[in-house]
């Protein structure tokens, strides 16, 4: 085994899949490792993104297929989409397990009118390198799953936690393996910044999109500044001097990107008057650091910005165990008309059980910061598995019944 090579948390999952089912899709933005992680798996690499590779898959997939030791890997599928068909055909006659992986930088939609994969391609997602990869540490429960089976009983204090400053310069270095991991502070900047360029352009471009790149970067501008908010669309658009439709496009061009998400906002008959409005997110915090320009001292001194960044970085943690965590978790939002009460981040979990989680760039968060969770928890009883204020400072500590205050670090630790 290539001693270079960083562990990921779907590594295990893909190999389970694979010794059951016949093909994987595996899903990220572009530059989060899919290639390298999926060829780990296969005994056959075909780079569709790659010309010379693509010609024959284009002429004759069917054909290209069968000359391949199996399992093979299709990389970045939506260059040459024939060979999902081929895949379809191939699998139909010959279901055995093992036989395809598949990557791809773009949101495969299974509601499209010629969608061949439906039954046949089960998907698993995957995003930039978490914290918990980096450290090395990818055997054993998620975060959510260490709640889900001892509650808030799961967290203790880390040895050595960053603080306010560290946290900053962690989610602006990002999750890309590639500057995350061999970079310079300096040549990191300048790769996110080429990587945010070539996105809009030379990206949107393989999507058969023909967009004006400065507007497009307007607007992911205004999504960046706006992110872990709830942001009206009409604030969108006008912040970026376009109009309503050419918003709703570009929103779903970046979607299928795989660069900018949202959580959805939970509902529940038990609760009234909740907001029913997506909270949106920038995937990657480090290209809020890229679009915008700012490095630390400059998010230090801006509070809206650092709190959206920390809310951003917690968010993307918690992303990148949703694919491989036991309990099923799905996340959302949840807010009451005129902010009157609100969650940062509502994890659900198999069963109806919720975990509700706050972020706060709060060294010591006191007992008032957790009133929203002692709502949450009053209001669903037994459904209220825990609340959690993640802050910036070192310890572990109390805060009321099933609500404590955890570093933003046990995410990981």
């Amino acid at each position: 085994m290539d001693g270079s090579y960083l562990p990921r948390l779907v590594d295990a999952k893909i190999g389970d899949m694979l010794g059951e089912l016949p093909a994987v899709l595996i899903v990220g933005a572009r530059a989060t490792g899919k290639t390298t992680t999926a060829a780990r798996h296969a005994r056959s690499v075909i780079r569709l993104d790659e010309p010379a590779e693509a010609v024959a898959f284009r002429a004759d997939p069917d054909a290209a297929l069968r000359q391949f030791p199996e399992p093979v890997l299709l990389d970045e599928w939506q260059v040459v989409p024939e060979v999902l068909g081929a895949i379809k055909r191939t699998v139909d006659v010959r279901p055995e397990p093992g036989r395809f992986l598949v990557t791809g930088s773009v949101r495969a939609d299974p509601q499209a009118e010629n969608w061949p994969g439906t039954g046949r391609l089960v998907r698993v997602a995957m995003s930039g390198l978490s914290r918990r990869e980096i450290a090395g540490r990818v055997a054993g429960p998620t975060f959510v799953d260490r709640i889900a089976d001892a509650g808030i009983d799961a967290l203790s204090s880390p040895a050595d936690p960053p603080d306010l400053g560290d946290y900053l310069e962690l989610a602006l270095r990002g999750g890309f393996p590639e500057p995350a991991l061999r970079l310079s502070a300096t040549r990191r900047e300048e790769w996110l910044e080429s990587y945010l360029d070539q996105l809009l352009t030379r990206d949107v471009e393989l999507l058969g999109e023909s967009r004006d790149p400065d507007r497009l970067r307007r607007h992911f501008e205004v999504l960046a500044l706006n992110s872990a908010g709830i942001v009206a669309n009409k604030t969108v658009f006008e912040a970026a001097r376009i109009n309503a439709k050419t918003a709703d496009a570009y929103d779903g061009l970046l979607r299928n990107l795989l660069v900018v998400d949202s959580l959805p906002s939970w509902w529940t008959n038990r609760l009234k008057r909740l907001v029913q409005v997506p909270k949106r997110y920038v995937v990657e915090p480090a290209l809020i650091g890229a679009a915008l320009r700012v490095d630390v001292r400059a998010a230090l001194r801006d509070g809206d910005l650092l709190g959206r960044l920390l809310d951003t970085f917690v968010v993307a943690q918690l992303r990148a165990e949703l694919s491989v965590s036991t309990s099923r978790p799905r996340l959302f939002h949840l807010r009451q008309e005129g902010g009157r009460h609100e969650v940062d981040v509502l994890v659900e979990l198999g069963g109806g059980r919720v975990i509700g989680i706050e972020v706060k760039a709060d060294a010591a968060p006191g007992r008032d910061t957790g009133r929203h969770l002692a709502w949450l928890r009053d209001e669903l009883g037994d459904r209220f598995l825990a609340g959690i204020v993640l802050h910036t400072g070192k310890r572990v500590y109390p805060l009321d019944t099933a609500i404590i205050a955890a570093p933003i670090a046990t995410l990981w630790n």
